[in-house]
């Protein structure tokens, strides 16, 4: 079967559903491919559920300019379509003067990306908001929140499809061809098809370069290696500790082992950092050991016997273990010179909170006069 498209998006995460809405409302014809079999079935899925705020990225980064705007943008979008969320405000702790110093820079560096409601907070003041917590100062943000992230994909799903989009599951993309004037694309599953089309958007999360490995006429220096970060959670088996989320000063490939809260109040711990060859989400128990240590830092009171392996996710990271964290990459026409391709790498944290500002960016790459 062949059929004949505007657009193609690959990949059905959050991202990737932002993205197909962003372009169905722009009146352009999109079919949504996706290899799983439902909507987030990836990373999407298996994630802390934070909206963050903005602190941790580097001044003038994608990251940065992106999760500032899209926790606006999303906290409006969860009111205006009844998704479930709560803005409980997080604490970031030092327990240390090596770590009190990081969060002074943690400071400056937020207030510069233009979170302007951080609070810098002694040990008495991070005590009186929770009593349990053991630090010398802390950094409070009152803007971090906690959402139902698949109650946000089905609101985007909604969307997109009310919009006409088409969305086909169990379809991975096989390979791809530039012609010139658009795109030849090859996909699998049980019903092969072959997809024309003029512009084609990779959301495909952990499998983006791969995906993009498979574009014919797309130059290979364009094409990041991926790396694979796997973080373990670990739930609590007893009342929650904290009332708001508490993090530890972040470490350098994440934001080190923290606690969340669910929307029924469950706390949860992770993740940590695992760098791994393959994907498998499988969670040891053993490595609970280093997260009693981790989270006695801050909560020395944490029971023995009291964490249960829960869930793990896995960073779709460009950059390897001894490398500095890489920016989100959008890489569009201007970048590679193949027009109406536009490919998303290194995904990660705070991808999520940024899904609504990463399409509206797709968007603005795809209208602009070299994307034709």
């Amino acid at each position: 079967m062949s059929v004949d498209i505007e657009c193609v998006v690959v990949g059905a995460g959050v991202v990737g559903l932002a993205v197909a809405r962003a372009l169905a409302r722009t009146g352009r014809e999109v079919i949504l491919v996706e290899a799983g079999e439902g909507i987030g079935v990836g990373i999407s899925s298996r994630n802390s559920e934070v909206i963050h705020a903005g602190i941790y990225y580097p001044n003038g980064s994608l990251k940065a300019q992106l999760c500032v705007e899209g926790r606006q943008r999303l906290y409006a979008f969860c009111d205006e379509r009844g998704v479930d969320y709560q803005r409980l405000g997080k604490l970031i702790v030092a327990t240390d003067d090596h770590q009190r110093h990081a969060l002074q820079v943690l400071l400056e560096q937020g207030r510069r990306n233009g979170v302007d409601d951080l609070q810098w907070l002694d040990a008495g003041q991070a005590r009186a908001l929770e009593p349990a917590l053991s630090c010398i100062a802390a950094l409070w943000s009152p803007s971090t929140g906690i959402i139902d992230s698949h109650a946000l994909m089905l609101a985007l799903q909604a969307d997109t499809e009310a919009c006409g989009t088409s969305i086909a599951f169990h379809t991975p993309l096989e390979s791809a061809r530039c012609t010139g004037h658009g795109f030849e694309l090859h996909m699998g599953g049980a019903q092969p098809m072959t997809l024309s089309c003029r512009q084609l958007i990779n959301c495909a999360g952990l499998s983006a370069p791969e995906v993009a490995s498979r574009i014919e006429g797309l130059p290979a220096q364009h094409v990041p290696k991926a790396w694979l970060c796997k973080g373990s959670y670990f739930s609590f088996s007893g009342r929650a500790p904290f009332r708001h989320l508490v993090y530890p000063a972040p470490e350098s490939a994440g934001l080190g082992v923290h606690m969340t809260l669910d929307l029924g109040g469950q706390a949860r711990f992770g993740p940590d950092v695992e760098w791994v060859e393959q994907v498998d989400y499988r969670v040891d128990p053993r490595r609970s050991d280093s997260f009693y240590q981790a989270i006695r830092r801050y909560w020395p009171a944490l029971p023995d016997d009291s964490l249960q392996p829960a869930y793990s996710g896995i960073r779709p990271k460009i950059s390897g273990p001894s490398e500095p964290a890489a920016d989100f990459v959008i890489s569009g026409p201007d970048v590679h010179g193949v027009p109406g391709l536009v490919n998303l790498f290194g995904i990660e944290s705070p991808g999520l909170t940024s899904c609504l500002a990463l399409a509206d960016r797709v968007v603005q790459i795809l209208a602009a006069p070299h994307s034709l």
